[in-house]
């Protein structure tokens, strides 16, 4: 707990070893329980940035925001924590003097942050922000820019997941669909993008074979999107293929996949579901 004995210089002390102790302990559970290297590692604000694809920023002026929602930097990464925990005692001098000099009453200026989403990225004020979680405070003033981004930064808690992130970008790129479309095709795997963005330009390849004419990307992608991932994947859920794949990507990858190598074919018939349907119930025994 942070403490105020009425002594600043001590307590600044204080603060800044309880947050190099818990930053410490933080690393050695994380080693102890084999988590993720990332999982203590602050958000770096450029890799989100381009996984997510930039559009735009605005301004949005001096803000109140929530402490909590500070998880990333734009140049700091190594000197603070995912929690602006000290990773050394490198920066306490000049932590302990801020920490003090605010205990004393003195005012701070506000901190300035890039927005996206939920999250915030600490442009200038990183020790400010340390100090305000080691006393628990709940906000901080900040100059706040909002960066707009071309797909949604929702689901991003650790760095390891810019990959995904930054994979479901450029198939989205290959393949612009938008809005439900573009939300009903979600994959695990972030290496899978590439190879389904490569199924659907195949298929618009063919498509402008058989009509004779270009179709282009948009095009490509929502005629895909209706005329055969939506009835492939409804044929499949009828007939109770892979009922343990949920998401209805997931299956289209399988289903598509698995079409191939077994008849060497692009069509969908009565057939090619059964043998479908029964090489999902081999695999699943």
């Amino acid at each position: 707990m942070a403490r105020d004995t009425g002594f600043p210089t001590a307590d600044a002390e204080n603060d800044f070893s309880r947050m190099r102790r818990h930053a410490e302990m933080s690393r050695l559970l994380a080693w102890f329980t084999r988590q993720p290297a990332d999982v203590n590692t602050i958000l770096p604000f450029d890799e989100v940035v381009a996984a997510l694809g930039r559009l735009g920023e605005t301004a949005l002026g001096l803000q109140q925001v929530e402490v909590a929602s500070i998880v990333g930097s734009v140049d700091r990464t190594k000197d603070f924590d995912r929690y602006f925990r000290p990773t050394s005692s490198r920066i306490r001098e000049r932590w302990q003097r801020l920490a003090e000099a605010q205990r004393r009453g003195e005012s701070m200026p506000p901190v300035q942050l890039y927005r996206i989403g939920s999250m915030h990225f600490v442009i200038d004020g990183h020790h400010r922000v340390s100090i305000a979680i080691a006393r628990h405070f709940h906000t901080i003033d900040a100059y706040v820019t909002e960066i707009h981004t071309r797909i949604s930064p929702d689901g991003i808690n650790v760095a390891g997941d810019l990959l995904l992130k930054d994979h479901r970008r450029l198939f989205l790129s290959r393949v612009p669909l938008s809005g439900s479309q573009a939300d009903a095709i979600r994959l695990v795997d972030p290496f899978d993008y590439a190879e389904l963005a490569e199924n659907v330009e195949a298929w618009g390849f063919r498509l402008s074979q058989e009509i004779g004419e270009f179709v282009s990307r948009v095009d490509v992608a929502r005629r895909w999107f209706g005329e055969e991932f939506l009835p492939v994947v409804r044929m499949a859920r009828r007939a109770g293929i892979r009922q343990d794949l949920t998401r209805d990507a997931e299956l289209y990858m399988w289903l598509a996949c698995e079409r191939y190598r077994l008849v060497r074919k692009h069509v969908w018939d009565d057939e090619i579901l059964r043998e479908l349907r029964d090489q999902g119930q081999r695999r699943r025994r």
